[in-house]
């Protein structure tokens, strides 16, 4: 359809109608986009925060579907930023744009099978569960009440959507009543296929102009080969920077002794009673290994412990080799035979994966493998790739245009780690600086060994002022920071800003433990209230610190990247130290070396980049609307000391800076005071 009106054209009427602004960086992302899809060349887009970029994707990716008659596939970080697009962005997008486009652009959500319920396992999951170590009565009564309801909400529900049953559920519950895409029997076979909510949801993608999906299923889709997502010409990935570490943790395997004994309790139901206890033996023999091993990355495993993960692989194996053919099952034993399948092959397979790295020379291996234990995991053997730059490479930039976009992708102002964690490289030509400037390599996309796939990388800004906006203040006067909590001139550092600010604070720490010794020693000193994460859930502790403006709020993770909070409630973000991963963290530390033994630099492409992601994530959470202002302070005096700091200095946004306490405290009082004047 080439009447069709231009993106420039289409992307103005979309603005109007949704009563927003006009901005140049989303015109300049929304025109490479519509180029990308055009010409087939890969696109890498950093668009800073206020660009609005759900509309700079989203307009071109309509146009393209509708002149092509084709499906787009966008994905995104989490479920919730799905249901932010399918909810709220694509409904009144598509209503603006149809009297242009000639007709309605139809959209769809896509997750994984595990998000939905299955009526079939809901028939038997009033049995024991599979979590053979459940001997709690109290957990066995909540989780009776809980599959009860669900068996009550599968009455009402019209798309068996987890995230559409509120209040939810625990995760322990959801697996009885859920199955995993290797659990599958099929819905030919199934007698509830015909009214099967993940494949009516499957069903809704079909013809549809944009499937909405999250990295989650995009990465089991390519490591695990299942086709889950439509054909598609063109794919879109929303944070972007994000990517990585979701691929990594689908491709991460688990051998745990609990583990084991759920796939022996499973293949207890159709295969030999001897075989089924010998495996069941093993998860005990795995469980006294794992015990006896100091957790921590196995370079070389312990001959006990290889001896126990070589008998679970063999028992494994052999139940494999019992099972009944499937041929000639009904389907309730085709039930039966699935799960026990998914999980003795999980379990086999992450066996055999941990062996086969273990035997291998190190400088060969691919995979790294780790003990786990503490409080808040399964303990057992972990393995996951190196890398999967060459997986990315060869699932997403061969066989379709794919555009990456995100707030934080040029780091130390460089586009350079981003691209050779994704497989893409920029061996030929200078690399995308700052400002709405692109590079292009030389290559093309035919994936062949040697060749890298063609495409560019722009940086389209932010409407944001940073350095007339906001401050960046390095507490260089402060000590390094220590193993052992706070320090006492850190909580001191804190408590000033804060009385200078009126609250308005979120204070980002490295460590939960952190943030839990600064609130409970800060309120004892303030009278400003503290939140602190763990008092509630996430999400009401962030409507609670926006709401009252004198409210502090203390958190780790998941507040860096998460919490959008404009206005005069938050005006000072606190970052305790450079987010640096752990020095004993197996993953980052082996892929650190791996990358120092091959002449580069392991500090800089690993734990610097990871520190700049979260850094500018987390300063990032400051501004969130044009006539926000405020001040965001780094305690950690390695930002400006440090060799490495201008990197990552250089991997934030353009704030002016200063090392000056008092320069920071009294901007801090003058917007305290702005702020009470204008309420």
């Amino acid at each position: 359809m080439s009447d069709l009106p231009d993106v420039e054209t289409l992307l103005d009427a979309a603005v109007r109608a949704l009563h927003g602004t006009r901005r140049d960086g989303q015109v300049a992302m929304a025109k490479a986009v519509a180029e990308a899809a055009a010409t087939g060349e890969h696109l890498v887009v950093q668009a800073g925060t206020g660009t609005g970029k759900s509309l700079g994707y989203l307009v071109p990716a309509l146009r393209h579907a509708v002149a092509e008659n084709s499906t787009v596939v966008v994905s995104t970080a989490t479920i919730a930023l799905q249901n932010q697009l399918i909810g709220r962005d694509l409904p009144r997008l598509t209503e603006a744009l149809e009297p242009l486009l000639g007709r309605r652009p139809a959209f769809a959500i896509l997750k994984g099978r595990r998000n939905y319920l299955c009526r079939h396992r809901l028939e038997g999951a009033a049995a024991a569960p599979d979590e053979a170590e459940l001997f709690d009565p109290h957990m066995l009564s909540s989780l009776g009440r809980q599959v009860r309801r669900l068996h009550e909400w599968a009455e009402e529900t019209v798309t068996g959507d987890r995230d559409d049953l509120v209040p939810g559920v625990s995760d322990l519950a959801w697996r009885q009543v859920s199955v995993g895409a290797n659990e599958c029997m099929g819905a030919q076979m199934c007698p509830f296929g015909d009214e099967c909510f993940a494949e009516q949801a499957r069903a809704e993608t079909v013809g549809a102009d944009i499937v909405v999906t999250n990295h989650a299923l995009l990465a089991i889709d390519a490591v695990q080969g299942y086709r889950l997502l439509p054909e598609h010409d063109l794919l879109l990935i929303d944070e972007a920077h994000e990517l990585v570490d979701r691929v990594t943790s689908v491709a991460t395997g688990v051998l745990s002794d609990r583990a084991v004994s759920v796939a022996a309790k499973r293949a207890a139901q159709i295969c030999d009673v001897e075989l089924t206890e010998r495996l069941a033996e093993t998860a005990d023999g795995l469980a006294l290994m794992v015990a006896e091993t100091p957790p921590g990355r196995l370079d070389h495993l312990p001959d006990a412990l290889a001896t126990a993960v070589a008998s679970v692989r063999d028992a494994a194996h052999a139940c494999v080799s019992d099972l009944p053919d499937r041929t000639r099952d009904d389907p309730e034993s085709a039930s039966v035979r699935r799960l026990a399948l998914a999980a003795l092959e999980e379990v086999h397979r992450t066996a055999e994966r941990i062996l086969a790295s273990d035997q291998q020379p190190m400088r060969e291996r691919g995979d790294v493998v780790w003990l786990a234990k503490g409080a808040r995991q399964t303990p057992g053997l972990r393995v996951a790739p190196l890398g999967v730059d060459q997986l990315l490479r060869d699932s997403l930039f061969t066989e379709r245009t794919t555009v990456l976009t995100s707030a934080t992708l040029a780091l130390g102002g460089s586009f350079q780690l981003m691209a050779e964690q994704w497989g893409l490289d920029l061996a030929a030509g200078p690399d995308a600086d700052r400002g709405e400037r692109e590079t292009t390599d030389g290559s093309d996309s035919s994936g062949t060994e040697g060749e890298r796939p063609r495409w560019r990388a722009i940086d389209v800004g932010s409407p944001f002022d940073h350095a007339r906006s906001g401050i960046l203040y390095v507490a260089r006067h402060l000590p390094p920071p220590g193993r052992d909590g706070l320090h006492p001139s850190y909580l001191d550092e804190i408590a000033e800003l804060i009385d200078a600010a009126g609250g308005r604070a979120l204070g980002l720490f490295s460590s939960t433990r952190a943030a839990v010794q600064a609130a409970e020693e800060l309120r004892e000193r303030l009278k400003h209230p503290i939140l602190c994460q763990g008092d509630d859930s996430t999400g009401q502790l962030v409507r609670e610190f926006a709401e009252n403006e004198a409210t502090c709020l203390f958190g780790t993770l998941s507040l860096w990247q998460g919490g959008d909070v404009p206005g005069p409630s938050l005006q000072l973000v606190i970052v305790d130290r450079i987010p640096f991963p752990r020095p004993d963290d197996p993953l980052a530390s082996a892929r650190q070396r791996a990358i120092g033994s091959g002449g580069g630099n392991g500090f800089l492409a690993v734990a610097a980049t990871h520190a700049a992601l979260l850094l500018a994530q987390g300063t990032g959470r400051l501004l969130r609307s044009v006539h926000d202002r405020g001040v965001v302070a780094v305690l950690d005096p390695r930002l400006a000391t440090a060799r490495y700091g201008a990197f990552l200095r250089s991997s934030l946004p353009p704030y002016w800076g200063t090392t000056d306490p008092e320069v920071a405290r009294a901007a801090l009082r003058r917007l305290d005071r702005a702020a009470s004047q204008a309420a």
